[in-house]
């Protein structure tokens, strides 16, 4: 079994930064501000694959891309996507759901200001890998 996004998204709502829980799966529909889109994010390449098979291999990798969807203030919009970087970046145990998170990846530097939206609010982005314990 792989690592579903709504454990992902219950995990990182429960980081306390979005505003009352606003932490969605998929599609900000309503677009409210200071909410957390949880995205599954595309993957290239081979699938991970120890010797010996399936049965040898102990680890998965989900790849997931964090959108900081938060005010018409940049500076304000900046600090929130830095607290929730900052935030992952200092994990050192993680279990989600009743996963064991083995490693969090972050595959960029730093979030990524990805400009407004239609309606001026700005918006960061973050890419992480989730790497856990495969269940046997």
């Amino acid at each position: 079994m792989m690592l579903p996004l709504k454990d992902i998204r219950q995990y990182i709502s429960g980081l306390g930064l979005a505003a009352d829980g606003k932490v969605y799966i998929g599609k900000l529909d309503s677009k409210k501000p200071k909410s957390i889109g949880v995205y599954g994010r595309g993957a290239t390449g081979e699938p991970h694959m120890a010797l010996g098979g399936l049965d040898c291999t102990t680890y998965g990798v989900r790849p997931v891309s964090l959108l900081v969807h938060w005010t018409r203030s940049q500076p304000e919009s900046e600090a929130a996507a830095y607290e929730l970087f900052e935030k992952l970046r200092g994990v050192t145990s993680l279990t989600i759901g009743e996963t064991h998170i083995n490693y969090l990846r972050l595959m960029v530097p730093e979030p990524q200001d990805v400009g407004t939206d239609d309606d001026g609010v700005y918006e960061y982005v973050i890419w992480l890998d989730f790497l856990y314990e495969r269940k046997r």
